[in-house]
Order: C-alpha cells, then structure tokens, then sequence
C-alpha cells in the first residue's frame, strides 16, 4: 500500500492498493477509485459499534474496499483544509469528531470519554471523541493547516476552542476558565481554554469550521433586510 496527499488547501488522499489488500471508511466517504476494487458494507462490529460512531458524527454503517487486483481509490476532504496520515503501532490516540476520513490495517476505533466532565460543556472539542488504537495507518481531515507539537512531561499548552484535532492518549485534556473580568469581558477568547498536558503528541488547526461558520454568518442577511 503507498499513498499521496495532493490538491493544496482542497486535498484528496490518493491510496494505491495491490491485489488482496483492503481499507476501511464511513460510508459515502469514497471519491472515486479504479475498477477491480470491491466494495462491501457492514455495521463494522454491531450495533454498539454503529451507535458509537453515531455519537462521534460518523456514518452508522462502514464500508470495506478491497483491491482483487491493484488499483487506486481516492478520499477527498469534506471542507478546505488538509489530510494528515497518523500511524499506530499499539499506541492509542484521541480525534475531535468528525476528523476521521479512513484507514488502513488492523485499527479499532470507538468511542473516546473525555476525563474531564467540563471539557464536554466549554472545551469545544466536546466531551465525546474518537479513539483509534492498534496498528495502521488512520487519514484525517484537518480544517486549516496542521501544526503539530510533541510536549515533555508536564509541558502545557493552552488551546482556544476547536483548535484541536487530535491527541496521544497520554495527553491530559483539562479546561480552564479565563481569568480576569476585563479579559472575559473585552479579550474575545471566551470563557474557556482547552489545556492540554504532556507528555505526548498534539495535532492542532488553524481554521476551525466551527469558527469559520460563525464568521461567515455574520455576512448572511437576515430576513427583511
């Protein structure tokens, strides 16, 4: 299996296959592909599988593409951004909801609880996350640019909402409500930042969707205007 990420700041994941080989995506997910590829759909692990990619935002049902002899098929990002390849070996990680586009290998991916109950209400990476663990290759879609860090034990980072995309498992996720009246007021940060704790790996982005909706609203008229 080999792969290319092309199309700037509007990307598509081009996967080569050979023969016998296979990958996993949500359903709907695939661009296009190659003949001699073969599709087959399934609830991916049963019903409490589909309900917890119901709950991350995923589709209910999966779909396994395999190559009977050796072709491409292509993954596009669902908005402006970028696609970034994480790869497993035994380790865990947590993903916002939504980021995930497909994988390739032996990957297992469920629900992820927050530890912090507060993280569910003010964190904006919300209190349900995706958890990916066992050996692979996963692609996610990033909205913006991915910058990424790996912090020391210890190490913090403080996060404005929606910036994050995806953490180690060994990363603490905690949320911290900003102090002082005149930054809460007139900072325009919010009330809360994610804190995020090392030691492990962060993959952060730059133009959250959440963010850019919101921006873009303020442009739409309203009615009567």
């Amino acid at each position: 299996m080999n792969y290319r990420i092309e199309g700037g700041n509007l990307p598509v994941v081009i996967i080569s296959l050979n023969a016998g080989e296979s990958l996993q995506c949500e359903s709907g997910a695939m661009s296009w592909m190659t003949s001699g590829i073969k599709m087959e759909t399934s609830t991916g692990g049963g019903v409490g599988k589909m309900f917890g990619r119901m709950i991350t935002g995923e589709s209910l049902m999966v779909n396994t593409y395999t190559a009977e002899q050796p072709g491409e098929i292509a993954f596009a990002s669902s908005f402006p951004g970028s696609i970034k390849a994480v790869e497993l070996n035994g380790n865990t990680f947590l993903a916002q909801k939504g980021a995930y586009l497909c994988h390739v290998g032996n990957v297992e991916y469920s629900v992820g609880i927050q530890k912090k109950v507060g993280g569910g209400f003010f964190g904006g990476e919300g209190f349900i996350m995706q958890k990916f663990t066992g050996t692979g290759l996963v692609f996610l879609e990033v909205d913006g640019s991915a910058i990424e860090y790996d912090l020391a034990a210890g190490e913090k980072m403080i996060v404005d909402t929606g910036h994050t995309v995806m953490m180690d498992s060994t990363i603490n996720f905690d949320v911290q409500m900003v102090k002082g009246v005149k930054n809460v007021l007139f900072g325009g940060e919010g009330l809360f930042n994610t804190t995020l704790t090392g030691p492990g790996h962060v993959m952060l982005q730059t133009m959250p969707i959440s963010s850019t909706a919101a921006i873009i609203s303020r442009y739409i008229p309203t009615k009567g205007n």
